[in-house]
C-alpha cells in the first residue's frame, strides 16, 4: 500500500481530543505512509476544540488534518444522555465525510472514541475496519468488559451493587474489586445505565483497541487480554507535555520551595467541591503543616459539572486561612497541572484519579492521594492503592454522580491530614520508590524497542493487514 489515512472521531469536548492528537502524533511518528483526519465535535457556545485545534495545526505535520462538524443548533446540555445525543446527531456528517475521503485516499479504518462506537455502523456501510481508543486505562477496560457480561450474559441486575460490600472476581484485576468502586452510572439503574452498557458492548465488535496505558504498568490486565479478540494494543502512556514550560506566579513561588517538599492539590477539568468540604481540605493542609500549592475552582452550572474561577478565595475558606498559611502555601485558580507536576518541588499529588492525571503522575514520578470524584476514577484509586500498592488513600469509594453533583458525605480533615502526612514523610518511601521505578518505565515504554513502541508498530502493521 503506497499511501493510506485513518479518521479518528474523538468524543465531544477538549479531554478526549487531546490524547487523540498525541496519539496520532505517535503513529504519524511510525510511518511516513500513514495520514490521519480527526473530526472534531465540540459544544454549542464552547471555543476550546477551535482554539487546540488552530495551534496544533500551526505546528503539526501535514499529515495531520483536523475536520470540524457542525455544532446541533437544537442540542440541549440538560439532559441525561446530552453527550450521547450531540454524538448521535452528527451520524449524517461523518458518512458524507468519510464517503468524501475514501475518494481521495485509501481509509484504512476509522477510530472511534469509546463514547462514539455508534459510528461503527458507518464503517460497515463503507465495509472499513472500526477500530476503539480507549483513552482510559486496560484494567478499566477490562472492568467494563466485565460489566457488559454481567448485564447482558448472565442477566444481572447491576443495581444490586449500589452501596454493596460484596467483591467482583473481575478477570483483569489480582485482587478481588469492591462493588464499592464500580463506576456509579452502572449501579445507579435507571436508562442512562442502559444507555452506556449498550455503547460499551460495542467494543467487542471492533477490530482493535488502542488503550492509553503502557505493559509494565498493567501487566496483569493486559495479559489476561493476550489471544482474545478484539486485539488490545497499549500504545501509552499518551501525554500532552506542551504545557511544560508554563511560566506563571505558581512556577515562581515553587522555584523557592525545597526540593519535593509541596504537596500539589488538583482534581480535574471538573473538579470541584461545596464549601463545607472545602473548609476541610482546608483545616487538614493547615494541620499537617506541609507546603501545598492548592487549585481551588469554584462549582460551575450543570450541577457543578462546569466550573468556574473564584474571584474571592475568602468566600470559601476559613477565616484567616490565607494569611495563617502564608509562605507555606498558595491556592490558585486554573493550574498548568503538567508544569507543577514537572517541577522538582513537587513531592505529592492529592488527585482526583483521573486516568490522564494517573499517567501524568506517573510520567514524573510524583506519588498521588486518592480523591476520586467521578467516572471510573474509584476503580482508577482502586488500582494506585490496593493493586499496585503506588498511593495513599484518602478515599476510594468517594463519589459525586455523573453531572458532577457533590455527594452528600464530607470527608473529614483528619482522613485528609493523615493521608497527607503518610504520603509525605517516612511512611510513604516504599511508594515513593515504586512510583520513581514505574516513571523510568513508562518512559522506556516509548523509545525505539519499547513496549508501547512496538504496539504502535504491530497496530499500524495489523491496520495494513486488515484493508488488505
Amino acid at each position: 500500500m503506497e499511501k493510506f489515512e485513518l479518521v479518528f472521531i474523538p468524543s465531544p469536548g477538549l479531554s478526549h481530543l487531546v490524547a487523540t492528537v498525541q496519539t496520532s502524533k505517535l503513529l504519524l511518528d511510525r510511518d511516513a505512509r500513514l495520514s490521519i483526519t480527526i473530526l472534531t465535535m465540540q459544544l454549542p457556545n464552547d471555543t476550546t476544540v477551535d482554539t487546540y485545534t488552530a495551534k496544533i495545526s500551526a505546528s503539526a505535520s501535514p499529515r495531520l488534518a483536523f475536520v470540524p462538524l457542525p455544532i446541533p443548533g437544537d442540542w440541549s446540555p440538560q439532559s441525561k444522555t446530552s453527550l450521547f445525543d450531540l454524538i448521535d446527531n452528527q451520524i449524517t456528517n461523518v458518512r458524507d465525510i468519510i464517503d468524501q475521503r475514501r475518494r481521495d485516499i485509501p481509509i484504512a479504518g476509522v477510530v472511534l472514541d469509546m463514547f462514539c462506537l455508534k459510528f461503527i455502523d458507518l464503517a460497515r456501510e463503507f465495509a472499513i475496519p472500526a477500530y476503539c481508543f480507549f483513552t482510559s486505562g486496560a484494567c478499566t477496560l477490562g472492568l467494563f468488559q466485565y460489566v457488559v457480561s454481567l448485564k447482558f450474559d448472565e442477566n444481572k441486575e447491576l443495581s444490586e451493587f449500589k452501596n454493596s460490600d460484596s467483591e467482583l472476581p473481575v478477570p483483569c484485576f489480582s485482587l478481588p474489586v469492591p462493588a464499592k468502586v464500580l463506576p456509579a452510572v452502572f449501579v445507579d439503574g435507571g436508562p442512562i445505565a442502559d444507555v452506556f452498557l449498550n455503547y460499551f458492548k460495542r467494543i467487542s465488535e471492533t477490530d482493535g483497541i488502542v488503550v492509553n496505558t503502557f505493559y509494565e504498568f498493567e501487566s496483569y490486565a493486559i495479559d489476561s487480554m493476550a489471544g482474545k479478540s478484539p486485539r488490545v494494543y497499549p500504545v501509552g502512556p499518551i501525554l500532552d507535555l506542551s504545557s511544560q514550560s508554563n511560566e506563571d506566579d505558581a512556577k515562581k513561588w515553587l522555584d523557592n520551595q525545597p526540593e519535593k517538599s509541596v504537596i500539589f492539590l488538583c482534581f480535574g477539568t471538573m473538579g470541584s467541591f461545596g464549601k463545607e468540604q472545602v473548609r476541610e481540605i482546608a483545616l487538614a493542609l493547615e494541620n499537617s503543616g506541609c507546603r501545598f500549592l492548592w487549585s481551588l475552582r469554584k462549582p460551575g452550572a450543570m450541577g457543578g459539572r462546569l466550573v468556574v474561577e473564584y474571584e474571592d478565595f475568602g468566600e470559601v475558606l476559613l477565616e484567616g486561612f490565607l494569611d495563617r498559611t502564608k509562605g507555606v502555601g498558595r491556592v490558585i485558580g486554573w493550574a498548568g497541572q503538567v508544569a507543577v507536576l514537572a517541577h522538582k518541588a513537587v513531592g505529592g499529588f492529592v488527585s482526583h484519579c483521573g486516568w490522564n492525571s494517573t499517567m501524568e503522575s506517573v510520567w514524573f514520578g510524583v506519588p498521588v492521594a486518592t480523591f476520586p470524584l467521578y467516572a471510573e476514577q474509584q476503580l482508577n484509586a482502586f488500582q494506585l492503592v490496593k493493586e499496585l500498592e503506588m498511593a495513599e488513600m484518602i478515599r476510594l469509594d468517594y463519589k459525586m454522580d455523573f453531572r458532577g453533583e457533590e455527594s452528600p458525605e464530607i470527608v473529614g480533615a483528619g482522613e485528609i491530614e493523615g493521608a497527607i502526612r503518610r504520603l509525605m514523610g517516612a511512611e510513604g518511601d516504599e511508594v515513593r520508590r515504586k512510583v520513581e521505578e514505574m516513571r523510568k518505565k513508562g518512559r522506556a515504554a516509548l523509545e525505539e524497542g519499547g513496549s508501547s513502541y512496538k504496539a504502535q508498530t504491530l497496530f499500524i502493521e495489523d491496520v495494513i493487514r486488515n484493508i488488505s
